[in-house]
C-alpha cells in the first residue's frame, strides 16, 4: 500500500499553480478552436455568396474544382 505523506504548503501552492496554468492553457485552447470554428463558417459562407451552386455538389468534387482552379496562386 502507498503511504499518505502529508504535502508542504510550497508542494501544495506548486500543484495550485501547476493546475492553474493548465487550466488557463485549456481555456486557450477552446478559444483558439472556436476561432478557427468561426474563421472557417465565415469562409464558407464568403465562398457560397460568392458561387452559390457549391452548396449542390459534393465536398470531395469542390475541394478538387478548388485545387484545380486555384493551384497558379
Amino acid at each position: 500500500m502507498s503511504e499518505n505523506r502529508v504535502m508542504t504548503p510550497e508542494e501544495k501552492e506548486l500543484l495550485q499553480a501547476r493546475h492553474r496554468l493548465e487550466e488557463a492553457e485549456a481555456r486557450q485552447r477552446v478559444r483558439e478552436r472556436k476561432a478557427r470554428t468561426r474563421r472557417l463558417i465565415q469562409e464558407g459562407a464568403i465562398l457560397e455568396s460568392v458561387v452559390p451552386w457549391i452548396a449542390n455538389i459534393e465536398l470531395d468534387a469542390l475541394k478538387r474544382i478548388l485545387e484545380g482552379r486555384l493551384k497558379d496562386l
